[in-house]
């Protein structure tokens, strides 16, 4: 179902055809769930739990995401990475959260495709679920290919995923859990609060509706 959906919205985008659904009111428990623990100091933005291997993650990274988000400005984009899925989850999230940090302090925005959220999203992305890389070499095989796809050197990382910014950011992250086990990944909760039911995503147009209606609840 999830993959007939994407792919409807996907080849919509590419020829920008997207139409524009009718307004009408969420319903509760159909098109979102209210989380009963709401991530903290989330106000105005669309969280996205993701994990680098997860195939629809990266399919709503390349068609979905900014496609949406640049329909709802006045929402901020907040990736957090799923560190108990995938072999290296947890090296994965140290990239991203560096990546992240790294982000904050150059004013890159992570759908920015010149940001080193999105080089490194998309280097661990493409070698994951397009030349089928395993990294059987191990963890710094894998974290190799974080850094080469941001232009990074190992020295510096290892230094940079101590900082106590990019520890704060993978401790935050771990509500990443709880969220996902309600219906799996990629997962957008709104305001911290309204987890969408992707199963209800039929149009890039709808899913940013429904994140302009949850993101005016109270």
């Amino acid at each position: 179902m999830l993959r007939r959906q994407f792919l409807a919205m996907a080849a919509a985008a590419a020829i920008g055809t997207v139409a524009s659904m009718p307004a009408m009111a969420l319903t509760e428990g159909t098109d979102y769930v209210v989380l009963e623990n709401p991530v903290p100091n989330a106000e105005n933005t669309v969280i996205k739990v993701f994990s680098y291997d997860c195939p629809f993650c990266f399919k709503y990274a390349q068609a979905v995401d900014k496609a949406v988000l640049d329909q709802v400005p006045e929402m901020q984009f907040t990736p957090f990475h799923l560190k108990t899925k995938g072999k290296y989850g947890i090296q994965g999230s140290q990239l991203l959260a560096v990546a992240l940090v790294k982000d904050e302090a150059a004013g890159l925005k992570p759908l920015d495709p010149n940001s080193n959220f999105h080089k490194v999203e998309m280097g661990l992305y493409n070698a994951y679920h397009v030349k089928k890389e395993r990294w059987d070499d191990g963890a710094d095989a894998f974290i190799d290919t974080g850094l080469k796809a941001a232009g990074w050197d190992r020295a510096q990382f290892d230094k940079d995923v101590q900082d106590p910014k990019v520890q704060a950011l993978i401790e935050r992250w771990e509500v990443s859990y709880p969220i996902a086990k309600i219906q799996g990944v990629p997962a957008y909760v709104v305001n911290g609060k309204y987890l969408l039911k992707t199963a209800r995503i039929t149009s890039l147009d709808g899913m940013a509706a429904s994140i302009r209606e949850l993101s005016a609840k109270k």
